[in-house]
């Protein structure tokens, strides 16, 4: 539509209805001077109405209008569109005028004029072409708002209506540095992703490593293998992203992961940095998934598997997607079945990681009740295959012998990874010919008892880490009633240290050295019998005070009676303490040593009787004792009272030193030695897995859990059904998923066996190709024996155990087919011998007919290499 202004249509209307022509009323050339500010500009004045100002004409009518009367010199015609709004169409008189720069020159500024109804990407061509910018550079637009902020324009394919611009915005364009970075990073403050050594440096692209922000190494290594796969890195570094950007996708990242991802890549590919800092991926990776923000080490297969996902639905190409039923196979050919699953995945799911790493299971559920089968097909995106697990475990251990004369023994014992302690009990004593059942199993931690385990609890509870003795006992830690064994009684050592209060008065406790499992006669039952067992059991490293020290101590007792002194000094006399086998020395001794002041009684007490009156021995002192007698909880932190109750149900002991005490006559050196079996030079030893090994333990049959029934549509009920998954369709890049850490109910570990796999056709060390195709179902055709074989082109290795580790990564250049080892910001040549190791985690592979096409679009007189440039092709995902 064309303005044209009031006065000069009315004139013309009076000049065509006279008929006769007559000259007064001819109107002269189109003139719409009253319709402009100026005649500079030719900006239209503000509020001009439709039908008081001006009239529209259709482009027809003005053309004809302007071949009869001519326009007035110098006006431009005033050209508007008819614009469709919502609800209405309406003749835009007012277009929206932009003002343009460059990030460059902000002084120098365009006005342009644009529709509302325009796309931001008609504002980009626009600049583009008034700045005179290559096609090759990459450039995009930002807006600054009233704030005077930056604003990216993320969706180019908007209007500018729906991008909320007005007139007289300003819109900065900026071009992406040749190292890939972009001006803006300056623009908004951003820290800068670039080293200062970097400047003036050019070396091979894609040899670049990535600095490490504080446990990032295993986002490093994801991003170093995703960047390593041709045909993805060769889709961002030609741009091909930027037309399938999903701005409208709820189940994405608003394109904002893929453009971060994106300039990952341009910037590591430019061939400009040794290293890049990729703050500010990490920053978006952190705001679109939470689990992933601050600095705490993950697992590099999780992000890998979370990009991937995210990257897959920034770029999805189907903008809405439909509601599509699962499809079961109810008796139909897999082969129809196959394609209607995956066409059905397609209608919603369309990306260039579909095509890149999308294959198709198959997947058959079988009722053990009625023999029910399902079929059912599902996409995947990376094979987690399992390592054959080793039946048997080793542990090492500590044998605490009662003779104490001899110094604990180390020993490494094999037992099954499902046995009980009975099986550890059951090894060990084919190396210390003790009985299983003379055994208790303790795990020791901080001096004190963390466990106490029994017989039929799984070996499972035991980890790697613990500190696990073993001691021999002559009876059992529960007591039971008219039973004559021994009693295990738990004895913690403690030493008094004085605490830092005004007065020194009080005594804190701290517990040292190993606690003991001792066994004591019924009989004997008593705090001076338990006493006497002690120093024999501690005779090895505690040295008895000798006659001379007891009567100088004697001496300061001016208070005891004469018959307890009598007949302590009766006792010191003594210069053994008699064993714990030595029945009539012990007996009487003990009936000797128990008097009124001792607390207990005169007969033999026995522990159901109550024997131990009192909770802390001796009352007061008789006569030089090394340490005092208390009964504790099991933490040994606290005392803990005597009633007849809790003393039956676990006599916990502390045996208290003063320092004095402890430093005259505590070995401490000699307490803590100990002798190494010859079982501890044992090593099980674990031989090397094939890398089809795991696979086809992946495609077994395997019965489902019980946390996992399975709803059997015959029987109306859940069923713990057998599963069986096998592979109908590969893609171009299998990413397999090596599962080298376990997790069960009670222990967590992760298995560092040896997986050897192939890594090209031709390699020096392994001249075996990685072929599926004993693995694939699907029907084969003689046309295709390349779409089984795949070659290695990148590896995310873990070193390290469960609770730490550090992630790195061997990738094969696209260009130069060299391998590299990249370990955060160090990058570094490679053989390929050195790639295989226990630390592989997540290997990437490549279709060797996906390579050499590759390969040749690169360059056809080179020979195909496992990585190199690539263009996709859209039918090696073909079902049929």
């Amino acid at each position: 539509m064309f303005l044209v202004e009031k006065h000069w249509y009315k004139q013309w209307e009076v000049y065509v209805k006279g008929g006769d022509q007559d000259a007064s009323t001819f109107p002269g050339c189109i003139n719409n001077a009253g319709l402009f500010e100026d005649q500079i500009s030719w900006h239209l004045r503000e509020r001009l109405l439709e039908g008081d100002d001006y009239v529209l004409l259709p482009a027809p009518a003005w053309s004809y209008l302007v071949s009869w009367y001519g326009l007035m010199d110098g006006q431009p015609p005033i050209e508007r569109k008819v614009i469709e709004l919502p609800g209405i169409r309406k003749v835009e008189v007012y277009p929206i005028e932009l003002l343009l720069v460059q990030h460059s020159d902000m002084e120098t500024a365009l006005t342009i004029q644009f529709s509302y109804t325009d796309s931001v990407d008609l504002v980009l061509q626009t600049a583009r072409e008034q700045f005179l910018v290559e096609p090759q550079e990459d450039a995009r637009l930002w807006t600054k708002n009233s704030e005077g902020s930056l604003d990216r324009l993320c969706n180019t394919q908007i209007t500018l209506l729906d991008a909320c611009l007005e007139t007289g915005q300003l819109v900065i364009m900026e071009t992406r540095n040749k190292d890939g970075t972009w001006p803006s990073s300056q623009l908004c403050g951003i820290l800068n992703n670039i080293p200062d050594d970097d400047e003036d440096f050019q070396g091979q692209p894609g040899i670049c490593g990535l600095t490490n922000l504080g446990n990032t190494c295993f986002m490093n290594s994801a991003l170093q293998c995703l960047s390593n796969v041709p045909q993805l890195t060769e889709y961002f570094l030609n741009n091909r992203y930027l037309e399938e950007l999903n701005f409208r996708n709820p189940l994405g990242m608003k394109g904002e992961l893929a453009e971060a991802y994106a300039d990952l890549v341009k910037q590591t590919w430019s061939g400009y940095h040794r290293s890049i800092v990729p703050n500010v991926f990490k920053n978006k990776v952190g705001h679109f998934a939470s689990q992933f923000l601050g600095y705490q080490q993950h697992d590099s297969q999780e992000l890998l598997s979370f990009l991937l996902d995210g990257l897959h639905e920034d770029l999805n190409r189907v903008k809405k997607k439909e509601y599509v039923e699962l499809c079961n196979g109810a008796g139909r050919p897999d082969l129809e079945v196959a394609q209607e699953a995956w066409q059905n995945h397609k209608r919603r799911n369309d990306s260039v990681i579909v095509d890149t790493f999308h294959g198709l299971f198959k997947s058959t559920l079988v009722c053990p009740d009625c023999g029910n089968v399902s079929v059912t097909f599902d996409p995947f995106c990376y094979l987690s295959v399992p390592l054959p697990v080793c039946s048997r475990r080793v542990l090492e251990v500590f044998f605490v012998p009662m003779d104490p004369r001899r110094k604990p023994e180390q020993h490494r014992v094999v037992v099954p990874k499902t046995g009980n302690i009975s099986d550890l009990c059951v090894a060990l004593s084919t190396h210390t010919s003790v009985a299983p059942d003379k055994m208790i199993v303790a795990d020791v931690f901080s001096h004190r008892f963390y466990k106490l385990y029994q017989l039929e609890d799984p070996l499972s509870g035991i980890l790697d880490r613990d500190d696990i003795f073993v001691y021999e006992v002559t009876g059992r830690i529960e007591p039971v009633e008219g039973s004559r064994d021994d009693i295990v009684v738990p004895v913690y050592l403690r030493e008094r240290t004085p605490s830092r209060d005004y007065n020194n008065s009080y005594y804190g406790l701290i517990l040292f050295g190993h606690p003991l499992l001792v066994s004591v006669p019924r009989d004997r039952f008593s705090w001076e019998g338990l006493y006497n067992i002690l120093m024999y059991r501690l005779s090895r490293y505690v040295t008895k005070p000798t006659s001379d020290e007891d009567d100088g101590d004697e001496k300061g007792d001016e208070d005891e009676d004469d018959d307890v002194e009598d007949e302590s000094s009766s006792e010191e006399e003594k210069e053994e303490i008699p064993g714990p086998n030595d029945n009539d020395g012990s007996q009487e001794t003990e009936q000797d040593q128990a008097g009124t002041s001792s607390g207990v009684t005169g007969r033999c007490p026995s522990l159901l009787d109550n024997s131990l009156h009192t909770s802390q021995w001796p009352p007061r002192r008789r006569r030089k004792q090394l340490f005092t007698l208390q009964t504790v909880n099991s933490n040994g932190t606290s005392d803990r009272t005597t009633s007849p109750e809790e003393i039956q149900a676990q006599p916990y002991i502390a045996m208290d030193w003063e320092p004095e005490m402890k430093r005259r006559y505590y070995d401490e050196v000699e307490a803590e030695g100990y002798v190494k079996h010859d079982c501890v030079g044992y090593m099980l030893k674990k031989n090397p897995v094939q890398l089809k090994e795991c696979i086809k333990l992946f495609t077994t049959v395997e019965t489902l859990e019980k946390e996992n029934p399975w709803y059997c549509s015959s029987c109306k009920q859940h069923q713990l059904a057998t599963k069986k998954l096998d592979l109908w369709m590969l893609p171009e890049v299998l990413i397999i998923h090596l599962k080298r850490f376990s997790f069960s109910k009670f222990s967590r570990e992760k298995l560092d066996t040896l997986v050897q796999f192939p890594i090209r056709s031709g390699a020096l060390h392994r001249k075996v190709d990685l072929d599926f195709s004993e693995f694939v179902i699907k029907p084969k055709t003689d046309s295709s024996p390349d779409m089984y074989k795949y070659d290695l082109i990148a590896v995310s290795n873990h070193y390290g155990g469960m609770r730490d580790g550090h992630y790195t990564t061997f990738a094969c250049n696209k260009d130069s087919g060299q391998w590299h080892y990249f370990d955060d910001n160090s990058v570094s040549p490679v053989n390929e011998n050195q790639i295989e190791s226990k630390a592989a985690y997540v290997l990437f592979y490549q279709r060797q007919d996906v390579g050499r096409r590759q390969s040749q679009a690169a360059s056809p007189d080179s020979p195909a290499s496992p990585a190199s440039s690539s263009t996709l092709n859209s039918d090696i995902m073909d079902i049929n």
